[in-house]
């Protein structure tokens, strides 16, 4: 008689309740481990030169805070002060008048000439070094190379004593000129780096759409305005929003060209804010000026993250 082999099953073990599921949490652990670790540092740097001094600020835009005496606590006074200060005022004016000039004309240019060099041309990897270059220089000197060109006897002066044989407005001593003279110098200063946001995100475009759509009898403006367009509203969304942001920060610009003059016709908010804080030695008003800012930009920054649903395409 044979012998039967009967295999024995084991049955399956049970998992006491309550104990972490079989699967890869070890692996996972170790990944937040390292993620840890290699975000700290900048975590560390955010908390210490970010979101610190900026709660702080606002403690301090609370007080009667000089620099040296007693410090007094006023509530929201300083908020106050600043509604009913005329100059204040028409500093939030003077940045507004930049940012609706600047930002505009920022983008359609740096968009104008990214789509002018998107066709693979000779010399287009110059261009965009040749674009970038005022990027890269420091602000400071490229401030003063156009206070020399602005001023009397400079060499827009020169120039149209030469070709017209009158002499140049007085851009910077005069209150209607010195802020278009500071946005044009701003937009040289900065479309570069728009510019080559807008030129990689064309190159992304696949060529065969494009082809596909002229083809189908679609001109040059119909290509851009139904392929083209669509594909490139994230990189233009970005663009506008970092514009935004940097354009309410303007200071270095006027602060050089104009001091903020003629009287007060380009002083921005945080020339403001530094006027009170480091001239007039008055750290409560100045934080307060400079919260008040930070409202306007998250404001307007949110605004534009609910906007963009409406015209920003990620699935194309």
């Amino acid at each position: 008689m044979g012998t039967t082999n009967t295999t024995t099953v084991a049955p399956p073990e049970r998992v006491p309740p309550g104990s972490p599921p079989a699967g890869p949490r070890p692996a996972l652990r170790r990944d937040g481990r390292a993620a840890g670790i290699f975000l700290g540092p900048s975590v560390i740097g955010l908390a210490l030169f970010t979101l610190f001094p900026t709660a702080m600020a606002l403690g301090i835009s609370l007080f009667d805070w000089p620099v040296f005496g007693e410090r007094k606590f006023l509530g929201i006074d300083n908020y106050s002060h600043l509604l009913h200060d005329p100059v204040f005022r028409r500093v939030v004016l003077n940045t507004t008048l930049f940012v609706v000039l600047y930002v505009p004309l920022n983008l359609v240019i740096s968009l104008g000439l990214a789509v002018w060099l998107s066709p693979r041309i000779k010399g287009r990897q110059a261009f965009r070094v040749l674009f970038f270059i005022p990027v890269m220089t420091p602000m400071v000197a490229n401030v003063m190379v156009w206070r020399l060109l602005f001023q009397p006897g400079g060499l827009l002066d020169t120039g149209a004593q030469s070709l017209f044989g009158v002499h140049a407005p007085n851009f910077l001593g005069s209150s209607s000129w010195a802020m278009p003279a500071i946005v044009a110098m701003s937009i040289w200063q900065g479309f570069g780096y728009n510019f080559l946001v807008f030129s990689a995100a064309l190159d992304q475009v696949p060529q065969s759409q494009l082809e596909s759509a002229s083809i189908d009898g679609a001109g040059v403006f119909q290509r851009f305005r139904y392929v083209t367009w669509p594909m490139i509203t994230p990189s233009i969304f970005f663009a506008t929003t970092l514009t935004l942001i940097t354009s309410f920060q303007v200071f270095a610009q006027p602060f050089i060209l104009t001091q903020g003059g003629p009287g007060v016709s380009t002083q921005t908010i945080v020339m403001y804010v530094y006027n009170q804080g480091w001239q007039f030695l008055s750290m409560g008003l100045a934080s307060a000026a400079g919260w008040v800012l930070f409202v306007i930009i998250m404001g307007i920054t949110a605004i534009q993250f609910v906007g963009q649903k409406r015209w920003v395409h990620y699935d194309v």
